[in-house]
């Protein structure tokens, strides 16, 4: 039986409904809700749509794959499926045995934990590899961390083998990003073009997302050397957008868009589809700014309660939204063009915080984040997760 939650009117600029869903108890005791969400596109802005029954959502049965973890924070795989994850507040990077256990890759020096800083996003390159090749010739592993002085992301060699892994000397790509004690960004990935794109926070100095010659507030781009792209929409920037809050989610769709997730302030989280050179208007507007086109407004937005957004993967158009404080999964469609995309929320209260989420394998990889001072630590907490994705979602 479904019920069905009604949610009320919220008016912006412009008048828009909240969406209609429905809540049903999985056989493993999981709630999927309708979302409070709103979508619009540019100047325009219309109410989200309920997920059609196609798209893959979590369901069946939930595995650990590794429990008492000492806050996790990015989540990635190497091209051999071994699993890697950083701790922000030890600066390890951890690699995940088969039975359960982790083993220590490498401690990174020089990181300065302080409030949400520490050792964050992760990335692996591995595009020089030759088939068989060993991972210590071509495979460098990223890492975006705090130091004493500013936010800064290095570049170290992958050396071992699964089990054994480590790390080589680090070397600094990019420094002077401006640390403070929360908004620092600090999501890693590499695009499908091998560029490594890195979300930067507004450090608390709201101004620098509108700077143009500041790193932070911006999502970059850089190539793996640390330079920029000959492409950048700025000449010799490696800004790709700006005006960003602290946006912590960045993944590719089976189009080739790029996708990020973004923290608002007090009202609205955000979705926002990302082309190069835009402005998401950060200090100016949060959420959508029907009546501000120099800016580009978010696919969809949240009550920053419902959300405040970390990690983001993608299947196919199927996007899948790690939330801190919403302490829940939103699962989000999104269509090819300017349709209105539709969402719905997961695992609400089940696992407290989730900080990163991958796909593989026909399941989602979760990480939780309940012992960063903010959660409440469970028997077995900070973890990672296994859950498998079905179909099926029930229409209204």
């Amino acid at each position: 039986m479904v019920k069905v939650l009604r949610l009320p009117s919220v008016i912006l600029a412009v008048l828009l409904a909240f969406t209609a869903g429905g809540c049903v108890p999985s056989p493993t005791g999981s709630d999927s809700s309708g979302p409070s969400v709103q979508a619009g596109g540019g100047a325009s802005a219309v109410p989200g749509t309920p997920l059609p029954g196609s798209v893959q959502v979590p369901g069946g049965t939930f595995r650990d794959l590794a429990t008492n973890l000492s806050v996790p924070w990015s989540l990635i795989q190497l091209p051999d499926a071994t699993l890697l994850f950083s701790e922000r507040n030890t600066a390890a990077v951890k690699e995940v045995l088969p039975g359960g256990s982790t083993r220590t890759v490498g401690t990174i020096q020089g990181v300065v934990p302080g409030g949400e800083g520490g050792l964050l996003g992760l990335a692996v390159h591995a595009s020089s590899c030759a088939v068989g090749a060993r991972p210590s010739s071509c495979v460098n592993l990223f890492a975006y961390f705090t130091s004493a002085t500013d936010n800064r992301i290095a570049r170290m060699p992958l050396t071992g083998s699964a089990g054994s892994y480590g790390l080589g000397p680090a070397q600094n790509i990019l420094t002077g990003i401006a640390k403070a004690g929360n908004h620092n960004g600090g999501r890693l990935a590499f695009g499908p073009d091998g560029m490594l794109y890195a979300t930067t926070g507004d450090a608390g100095n709201r101004q620098l997302a509108q700077d143009r010659s500041a790193l932070n507030g911006k999502i970059l781009r850089l190539t793996p050397d640390g330079s920029p792209p000959a492409d950048n929409p700025i000449p010799d920037s490696l800004v790709y957008s700006l005006g960003h809050r602290n946006p912590q989610g960045l993944a590719w769709d089976s189009s080739g868009r790029l996708w990020s997730s973004e923290f608002g302030q007090n009202t609205w989280d955000e979705l926002n589809l990302i082309t190069p050179g835009s402005n998401y208007g950060w200090p100016e507007v949060e959420g959508l700014s029907p009546d501000r086109p120099e800016f580009t407004s978010p696919v969809m937005q949240w009550p920053t309660a419902e959300a405040s957004p970390s990690g983001l993967a993608i299947s196919g158009t199927t996007l899948y939204m790690a939330a801190l404080r919403g302490q829940r999964l939103w699962v989000v469609q999104v269509g090819p063009d300017q349709s209105p995309p539709s969402a719905a929320a997961y695992l609400i209260d089940r696992f407290g915080r989730l900080r990163d989420v991958l796909v593989r394998d026909g399941a989602l990889l979760l990480l939780t984040n309940n012992t960063d001072g903010r959660g409440s630590p469970k028997n077995g907490d900070d973890r990672l997760l296994s859950v498998p994705l079905t179909g099926g979602v029930p229409e209204d």
